[in-house]
């Protein structure tokens, strides 16, 4: 698979990684046996980028990662995220970083995490703080990267003042564009984007269902993208996609992730799926090359992304 550079300390990942979330929440009760198995699918075929978190399944998912990779674990970017807790507040004070950062590190069985990511913003604790935390971590081994998820300009440019962000973590996809207003300061600044959810949460394989035929414990029956109003109008766009991918030979799916891939070589999409035929389907996406007809097209489908907010009223996080 082709390799891809995040930052310019020297970073490099597969075009498309393995966002692992999904093995342990949000998308209904967990299955550690069928994330292992696509893990090491994903393995088989290039995938070299593995995204976790602290807060999936609140150390589980680092778990079950970490056995999974302990095989290939130096052939592998290990990603892990601090700062939120179980209430859904965020925590970066230093000592509860260093904490979080020492019990990521037995959960995933490694001496160090490659790239450490700030969660969320936290707006109690000066980023600047924050970034030299994790500058001190580096220094002692335990980290390599520093990354930082759903931040802002300002933000982003301070935190890189006090030691260098390699990636910024967002959610990015065809449904989702409001990233791209951080592009030119992560481009005059050399930081990588690393796209989490860049099939809009199933939306863009075609599987999508109305809100109220989801479980109480999944995002989408919730969140404003599948209630009825924007839910037929999404589909409408999605069937449009479909057919335009199907002309092309390739799915739905991978004519998404080629879209996100085109968009630049420094933006890395970590799709996540517990099914093994769904993962080799993704990581094909790496070998598609969109025409200038066909980014028209895409265009005209989805000028603006989805119809309706990605969150629900008071999730969404504030850019600053």
């Amino acid at each position: 698979m082709e390799v891809r550079k995040l930052g310019q300390a020297g970073l490099e990942v597969s075009a498309v990684g393995y966002g692992s979330m999904g093995i342990s929440m949000a998308y209904g009760a967990p299955d550690a046996d069928a994330g292992t198995a696509a893990i090491h699918r994903a393995y088989e075929l290039g995938v070299t980028l593995f995204d976790t978190a602290e807060m999936y399944g609140w150390g589980e998912n680092e778990r079950v990662l970490g056995a999974a990779v302990a095989g290939f674990r130096d052939d592998v970017v290990l990603a892990t995220k601090f700062g939120m807790m179980p209430d859904m507040t965020t925590n970066s004070d230093p000592r509860h970083i260093r904490d979080v950062v020492d019990g990521s590190l037995r959960r995933l069985g490694t001496d160090v995490i490659d790239v450490l990511y700030q969660h969320r913003v936290d707006p109690q604790v000066p980023i600047e703080d924050v970034a030299g935390t994790v500058g001190d971590l580096v220094e002692a081994g335990k980290v390599r990267f520093f990354g930082l998820s759903e931040a802002g300009p300002d933000t982003i440019r301070r935190a890189h003042a006090v030691h260098p962000v390699t990636a910024l973590q967002a959610e990015y996809s065809l449904f989702e564009r409001s990233a791209e207003g951080l592009f030119d300061v992560l481009n005059q600044l050399g930081i990588g984007v690393v796209a989490y959810s860049p099939l809009a949460r199933g939306f863009l394989t075609g599987t999508a269902k109305p809100a109220a035929e989801y479980s109480a414990d999944d995002v989408r029956s919730r969140w404003p993208r599948w209630q009825p109003g924007n839910f037929e109008l999404n589909v409408e766009a999605v069937q449009q996609l479909t057919r335009l991918a199907d002309g092309k030979g390739v799915t739905l799916t991978q004519l998404s992730l080629a879209w996100i891939l085109d968009q630049g070589l420094h933006i890395v999409p970590i799709p996540g799926s517990r099914s093994i035929a769904r993962v080799e389907e993704n990581s094909a996406a790496a070998h598609v090359v969109l025409t200038d007809a066909e980014r028209d097209a895409i265009r005209d489908i989805l000028p603006q992304g989805a119809h309706g907010a990605r969150y629900d009223v008071g999730e969404e996080p504030v850019w600053e």
